[in-house]
């Protein structure tokens, strides 16, 4: 064991593909590399586990039930490494605003495994990575398409099919997107129940529109991969359209979104699970995004960030 060891990962948004990629449909999401998630761990010789974050400082036994997937992650992890007695103390800083879409669990799970593994000198694969951070979002999200850990540990846009794994596309797109948080949880774990029972009592419904979303991401795909930015646009406001019939958007949101729109975004939706978190806003260059920025932020957002298509360009707060 090391006697200090960290690890860290950062945040995500979904571009397009939200709640059909949990039914074998594709979905691009972006990394947002500059909103961070890190976990230090520290020896202990005393063999006592604590945890500190934002929301809990304590003993690792007296986790509270909003953190039992980082329990049973950890949990898992020592029993990976015969090392159920091992003092440490963990501490987990993130910048990535809970329940608003941006992949904060997962972010956090994701640096956990990372800084596990190096405390205890072993090395890990991107699949090892993967399943083991799921072990966590697998409690906390109930029935996670997977999409929020593949793009917390990517550094381009995933093409994502769940079953199938991630491929990283090339980013050859112009402009820039606006991400505004709503101010309100979101609650995926709920949204994603409401479309199961949705699908089950409207079937041909609710698989047509969640069709219709793999469709979307199909055609946003061609739209990075040919920097038209128009149709981008296009098919995020339709997908925005669609997610609001599936009964996932909040009216915080659909204001959002009008704003947006009324005020010269190519396009506009919510992003992640729904039901309150962000609205991300796509314009054709940075400077209408800083604009269209202070704009949400008048409308009632909270907080903003704007995030460059262009790789040599960092995201603005």
């Amino acid at each position: 064991m090391t006697n200090i060891s960290t690890g860290t990962s950062h945040a995500k948004i979904i571009l397009i593909g939200e709640h059909s990629v949990v039914y074998n449909q594709p979905a691009i999401a972006l990394p947002l590399p500059a909103v961070e998630a890190k976990v230090t761990i520290t020896s202990r010789y005393d063999g006592r586990q604590f945890i500190n974050s934002d929301f809990f400082s304590g003993s690792l036994a007296a986790l509270p039930g909003s953190m039992n997937g980082n329990r049973r992650l950890i949990h898992a992890l020592l029993n990976r490494f015969n090392a159920q007695t091992a003092g440490f103390e963990m501490t987990i800083k993130s910048d990535v605003p809970a329940e608003r879409g941006m992949g904060s669990s997962a972010a956090t799970a994701v640096a956990i495994v990372r800084a596990m593994y190096h405390f205890f000198g072993a090395t890990i694969s991107a699949d090892v990575l993967t399943q083991s951070a799921n072990i966590a979002e697998s409690i906390t999200h109930g029935n996670p398409s997977g999409i929020d850990v593949a793009t917390t540990t990517a550094t381009n846009p995933v093409w994502f099919v769940h079953n199938q794994g991630s491929t990283e596309l090339n980013l050859n797109l112009s402009g820039a997107l606006v991400i505004a948080d709503t101010g309100i949880h979101g609650r995926t774990s709920e949204a994603v129940q409401s479309v199961a029972n949705k699908l089950a009592t409207q079937q041909l419904e609710t698989r047509a529109m969640i069709d219709q979303l793999g469709d979307l991401a199909a055609f946003t795909r061609i739209a990075i991969e040919e920097d038209n930015l128009l149709s981008l646009g296009d098919s995020m406001t339709e997908a925005q359209r669609i997610l609001t019939h599936l009964q996932v958007s909040h009216p915080h949101i659909d204001h959002l979104v009008d704003v947006a729109l009324a005020n010269g975004a190519l396009g506009a939706k919510l992003t992640g699970g729904g039901l309150g978190g962000c609205v991300i806003a796509l314009t054709d260059t940075v400077s209408a995004a800083k604009d269209l920025q202070s704009v949400l932020l008048n409308s009632g957002a909270t907080n903003t960030w704007v995030q460059p298509f262009t790789k040599t360009e960092e995201l603005i707060k």
